[in-house]
């Protein structure tokens, strides 16, 4: 069985967008994985399409109503759908990489990008939606978000990379970020390529890249070591 996302949008057009070229693009072609977004307006009950409404106790902007919303996820998700429904949101737990991994080893995800001030809480907890952050910033809506979780989703997909074993070292996949990478010319500018790197001793050559992943978080990352107890 594929990897089949739902993504319910007021932009139905800004989907396969990136996820349509490259790896993920491929993969989607040759069925690896399927995406389909879903209009919400296609939900709303007046002639004017509406999905949205003032917030409740007053203030700025338009709150996505519950009513039309759950008509969408309902369509998009029936009760004996086994995919996790997902709200990309601001407030939401930070997407990480072990996420994204246990996103992949599953049959599938269904999306709701929110718009305007957010989506009403009775939704979200009538139909049971995670909601999920890709950083601390606030975007125009959830598409972009939904894209980036896609595309960290669908390039573990198996078969997605060329070398299954790619992923294995990147940043945060041993709680760490990843090492400097070089190739050749063998000096560029007056730099060389660290000598430790064409001795051709692999054990030194890890010791290295270990010593530089550690540098690298306690300089940018102190955050992550937190989790990681084997770096002091």
């Amino acid at each position: 069985m594929s990897f089949s996302a739902s993504v319910l949008t007021l932009y139905p057009e800004m989907f396969p967008g990136a996820l349509g070229v490259s790896l993920a693009g491929r993969a989607l072609e040759a069925g690896t994985w399927s995406l389909e977004a879903i209009q919400i307006r296609d939900f709303a009950s007046d002639r004017h399409r509406t999905v949205d409404d003032t917030p409740a106790g007053g203030g700025a902007g338009m709150v996505m109503r519950a009513d039309v919303l759950a008509k969408a996820i309902d369509h998009a998700s029936p009760q004996d759908d086994p995919r996790p429904r997902l709200l990309m949101s601001p407030r939401g737990k930070p997407l990480t990489q072990l996420r994204v991994r246990e996103l992949a080893a599953g049959p599938g995800v269904v999306i709701v990008c929110g718009r305007f001030e957010g989506v009403d809480q009775r939704v979200i907890d009538a139909r049971g939606l995670e909601e999920v952050s890709v950083g601390d910033f606030i975007l125009s809506g959830g598409e972009p978000a939904a894209l980036v979780l896609l595309d960290a989703v669908v390039r573990l997909l198996p078969g997605v990379m060329g070398n299954a074993v790619s992923g294995d070292e990147e940043s945060f996949e041993n709680g760490l970020l990843e090492h400097p990478h070089y190739t050749r010319p063998q000096e560029f500018e007056g730099r060389q390529i660290p000598e430790v790197l064409t001795s051709g001793n692999h054990q030194k050559i890890a010791a290295w890249r270990r010593a530089e992943s550690e540098r690298l978080t306690k300089e940018r990352r102190p955050d992550l070591l937190a989790s990681h107890p084997l770096v002091k």
